[in-house]
């Protein structure tokens, strides 16, 4: 049996993207922080917003803290409670720091006020129960350019403007542990 005769817009095959060195002056990794915020605006309407820090670098546990403290602030200043994060299992979101981090942080929230944050961690490899999943791989499928390697920058104002989200400084180690 043949296959059906229908024209459509797609190419030859599927688009295969290809590893490459990013060159000097570039940082060789570049991660981002996202936390997808859903709240009722003020007629009550549902919304969502999503906020974004990068990282020069790979994601660690002291990073995850600082994201997550930034986060409580500005929920904080927005008169919310508590953050639910609904996590996977990557290792900076298991990490010990993390996890004792987050214990202080409850315990302090719960004792001068604050933001509790309650982690809802998923199955492992079931990222379709995050909500924030699609929102990454639509995001990944919009700023792609197979033809070039696109700069630190360039991803971060694709990413960026993918999602609709501000311009933040990027998340530092801070001072003290540094």
């Amino acid at each position: 049996m043949s296959p059906p005769a229908v024209r459509s817009w797609a190419t030859a095959g599927p688009l295969r993207l290809v590893a490459q060195e990013a060159p000097r002056g570039e940082p060789k990794a570049l991660a981002c922080y996202g936390l997808l915020v859903r709240a009722p605006d003020a007629d009550g309407a549902p919304t969502e917003e999503a906020w974004l820090r990068f990282v020069d670098g790979r994601p660690r546990g002291i990073l995850t803290t600082a994201f997550l403290d930034w986060c409580c602030a500005k929920l904080a200043a927005a008169a919310r409670t508590a953050l639910v994060l609904i996590w996977d299992n990557a290792s900076w979101h298991l990490s010990r720091e993390v996890r004792r981090w987050l214990g202080e942080h409850n315990r302090r929230a719960h004792r001068e006020g604050g933001v509790r944050i309650v982690p809802c961690f998923l199955p492992v490899k079931s990222p379709w129960l995050n909500p924030i999943e699609p929102k990454w791989t639509h995001g990944q499928r919009r700023i792609v350019e197979p033809a070039r390697l696109l700069t630190a920058r360039e991803v971060e104002e694709r990413v960026r403007a993918a999602l609709g989200c501000a311009v933040h400084d990027h998340l530092a180690i801070p001072h003290e542990v540094a």
